[in-house]
């Protein structure tokens, strides 16, 4: 008591905590003196109030008695100086002891270009870190960081503070997958780990394609979980592995030449905005489709639903192997469909051999999407979408008939085509309300369009007496039917249609 000096002259000052309490002493510490050493370096609990804000450095040394029995302890609580951390730790005693039973341990002649390489590690090792840690892991981390030399990587190396409240990681990453992000993505995955909070992180950038990151995880109580170094290694790899190194680990995944060829030719193609929107799983289908791709078929669409999307909602990929596709004609398609065009985004992508093809992902709301076979109808969707692209169908309300009545595209052309008739022949109704009111009278058209195959399908090899015969039944269902319309424009229409039929 009393004989406290500079900081520690202040009897309220305490440099140490056990969890979020300070003293005086820790059982930390006081387990310390009763080992063989004689002498402690290691943090303070607590930062700095004066100088940098950062947390001091702690120095024990027992004190022993005339009869060399342990007395005491002389306490340094402070910063380090400049010169500390500047210096060769060839001329600063105490980490000069270090250095030399690990290059001894090493082997390497000094002159020697790996003598010299070891040497360079622990010059630039964490110098805060090198005062701390013991010789034997001094050794295991500092050839580990040697061996990244001729094989550069991501890796990670950990030390336990022996007190229990911290955990000191150097990382290395490749400089090129360095980011703010990938930091703080490390950083979170050593304070889960080790069941702590990033105190403090420094990075440092030598010469090579590797950048070091040291990280204090710091700790409140309990022991400090144990992990492997394959556990952090592979994680961490994880974090920083980019997602086209992700994709080309997909497409190479079974060693086939095709699988490398097409890592060849789709690295790098897909753009920044499509990695952050899609995975590369769904990299891999977008491939497959563009692959099937070329000159004489330039369009290839997918209709598809994402498993949290809401019930009246889709959505549709068009894939172009020329560049992008206006939305003044990708869009009135869609709509004659019956959708509605809810959002959408564009992406280029930028193949090794220098053609641009795109994609675009469009959100849809549809009336009756949540009541259809998904399957079947995103089917027939595309069927009539690619129809109506290359030709082959119009593009008009009677498209809304594929979904929203169960049609195909080729049903949808014949009652489009007798509606064509109609007009020829002076019915007085537009080509939209004859397709509107066969969409509100989803069955009555089924029913004819039924009678339609029954009459006109060549496969079916009856004769025509037994054509008509099988159809009666069919004729008696829509004349009843037509007797709950109320609209007498729409009876109208459904009976030209029965006619026609």
């Amino acid at each position: 008591s009393g004989s406290g000096l500079g900081i520690l002259r202040d009897p309220k000052v305490y440099v140490l905590r056990k969890g979020s309490e300070t003293m005086h002493m820790t059982p930390e510490i006081r387990k310390f003196f009763f080992a063989p050493e004689p002498l402690i370096v290691t943090k303070a609990n607590v930062r700095s109030t004066v100088h940098r804000r950062a947390y001091m450095d702690y120095i024990g040394v027992k004190v022993y008695g005339e009869k060399g029995e342990l007395s005491g302890e002389l306490r340094i609580v402070g910063l380090f100086t400049s010169t500390a951390y500047t210096r060769s730790t060839r001329k600063i005693p105490f980490l000069r002891q270090k250095v030399e039973v690990v290059l001894n341990r090493s082997g390497y002649p000094p002159d020697s270009h790996s003598g010299k390489a070891l040497l360079n590690v622990l010059e630039t090792f964490p110098r805060d870190e090198l005062f701390q840690i013991g010789v034997d892991q001094l050794y295991e981390t500092a050839t580990g960081i040697q061996s990244l030399d001729l094989r550069p990587r991501s890796r990670a190396f950990a030390r336990i503070d022996e007190f229990d409240r911290f955990v000191s990681v150097i990382v290395f990453v490749p400089r090129d997958r360095f980011s703010t992000t990938v930091r703080m993505a490390i950083g979170e995955f050593l304070a889960e780990t080790f069941k702590g909070r990033v105190s403090a992180f420094y990075p440092f950038f030598p010469e090579g394609p590797l950048v070091r990151i040291h990280f204090i995880i710091g700790r409140s109580e309990g022991k400090t979980p144990r992990r492997s170094q394959h556990f952090l290694d592979e994680n961490i790899e994880r974090i920083v592995r980019t997602w086209d190194d992700m994709l080309i680990e997909q497409l190479t995944a079974d060693g086939g030449t095709t699988g490398n060829a097409l890592a060849d030719k789709y690295h790098g193609a897909f753009s920044t905005a499509y990695q952050a929107a899609f995975s590369p799983e769904r990299a891999l289908r977008d491939i497959a489709q563009f692959e099937a791709l070329d000159d004489d078929s330039p369009v290839a669409v997918d209709f598809y639903r994402e498993p949290d999307e809401k019930g009246d909602r889709a959505r549709v990929a068009l894939y172009h192997f020329q560049g992008a596709i206006p939305l003044s004609r990708r869009v009135p398609v869609l709509e004659n469909m019956g959708f509605s065009v809810i959002d959408e985004r564009s992406y280029r992508v930028a193949l090794a051999g220098g053609r641009v093809m795109a994609l675009h992902d469009m959100v849809l709301e549809h009336p009756d999407a949540g009541s259809l076979d998904k399957e079947e109808c995103d089917a027939r969707a595309e069927a009539c979408f690619l129809a109506v692209w290359r030709g082959m169908a119009g593009s008009d309300a009677f498209n809304k008939l594929v979904l929203s009545a169960g049609l195909n595209w080729r049903e949808a052309a014949a009652l489009r085509a007798y509606g064509s008739y109609l007009r020829q022949i002076g019915a007085p109704f537009g080509q939209s309300y004859l397709a509107e009111t066969l969409l509100s009278h989803a069955e009555i058209t089924r029913t004819l369009v039924a009678m339609f195959r029954k009459l006109f399908d060549p496969s079916s090899g009856h004769s025509t007496e037994k054509r008509r015969k099988a159809i009666r039944p069919m004729i008696t269902k829509v004349e009843d039917a037509l007797d709950a319309i109320p609209s007498l424009d729409e009876d109208r229409i459904i009976r030209h249609y029965l006619n026609l039929v």
